[in-house]
């Protein structure tokens, strides 16, 4: 027998790095073959949608792809469709677009802010500017939505809906906390839409495209989204690692851009001097980024933040978040399934511990 091709991210435990949290003990085992299995028809899915026109579509298209990536969404779909018919060809499609949506996000956000590496590896526009970077993004969103037009008129309003909230997030963000905003009440929506809208489609697709029962739909919906701000909430203290291997990423990319975290907002809450006197530094040193100058000159400033406790605040607010996105799960049945869910709204909130 024959056996699949290698392709990225093809096994949840190459990739994820939450697996023995998430299909641990010995109900899971069977699932995890499961969705490993499922997984891998995504990946198949995937190499094949990115076929594009010519060589350098291709190239540019799967650039992000074949950096890796820890294909969370697609492991949520494989997930929470055990809860209907399990793995058909419908839940693969979803699982495929959903991640294609997924990696045009990310060649997007790279461009606005100005990141010098993704994955591990140069970012896209570093490679081959900014205008192919934007319209690679672009081309995947569109790829993305001709798999959801196979799925019918339900999928593309979901598709439609999640990308909505996709670029009302990365919007709200770019313009920032107007006059009157509660900043962390403004930034925390922003993680709903940006991260939390696309998790949450994921969760639910599992149950739409498998028909699981319909009372399902809205309790996955809830968990994702709570589950999908926990982990950007982490993401928002592993941006703050000293280990570029941790984050696949220069640290502190999102500040040095003068993209506002958790992190940087709580320490904004704090009235004693040596806070504001680090917001200052850290202000002041974003300016200078901008105007020019190199970004290590922020490199203090950071370790600072990393060691303030804005930063563990951040941590308990990620835990908050998942307990949050546990309770959702209450409509769900006790089974393998519920297992794995609460395990993994765990784990995306206790990913660098």
């Amino acid at each position: 027998m024959t056996g699949r091709p290698f392709v990225p991210g093809s096994r949840v435990a190459s990739r994820l790095g939450l697996t023995e949290r998430v299909f641990a003990g010995a109900r899971s085992r069977r699932l995890l073959r499961t969705v490993e299995d499922g997984l891998a028809r995504v990946e198949e899915d995937l190499a094949r949608e990115l076929r594009m026109t010519d060589p350098l579509v291709d190239a540019t298209s799967r650039y992000l792809y074949e950096a890796g990536g820890k294909r969370v969404r697609p492991m949520l779909v494989l997930l929470t469709c055990q809860l209907g018919d399990g793995v058909g060809p419908e839940v693969v499609q979803a699982a495929t677009a959903l991640e294609l949506t997924h990696l045009g996000s990310l060649y997007h956000d790279d461009v606005m802010d100005d990141a010098d590496v993704r994955r591990g590896v140069p970012a896209a526009q570093a490679v081959w500017g900014n205008n192919i970077a934007i319209l690679t993004g672009d081309l995947l969103f569109a790829r993305a939505s001709q798999i959801m037009a196979r799925l019918g008129e339900g999928a593309i309003r979901l598709q439609a809906n999640t990308f909505e909230r996709l670029v009302l997030g990365q919007m709200h963000e770019t313009i920032g906390a107007q006059p009157g905003d509660d900043p962390v009440e403004f930034y925390l929506q922003v993680l709903k839409d940006k991260t939390g809208s696309l998790i949450a489609a994921a969760a639910q697709s599992g149950i739409i495209f498998s028909n699981a029962p319909v009372e399902y739909r809205q309790p996955m919906y809830d968990f994702g989204e709570k589950a999908g701000v926990a982990f950007q909430l982490l993401d928002d203290v592993i941006d703050l690692s000293d280990d570029p291997g941790e984050t696949g990423k220069v640290p502190g990319t999102d500040l040095r851009a003068g993209v506002p975290t958790m992190p940087y907002l709580l320490l904004g809450e704090r009235e004693d001097a040596a806070s504001a006197a680090l917001r200052t530094r850290i202000d002041d040193g974003v300016a200078e980024i901008a105007g020019g100058a190199d970004p290590s000159i922020l490199d203090g400033a950071l370790a600072a933040l990393r060691d303030h406790d804005a930063t563990a605040q951040t941590r308990r607010l990620a835990h908050d978040w998942s307990r949050d996105a546990i309770a959702s799960l209450d409509p769900v049945p006790d089974g393998p399934v519920r297992d794995g869910l609460v395990r993994f709204a765990e784990a995306v909130a206790d990913r660098s511990s």
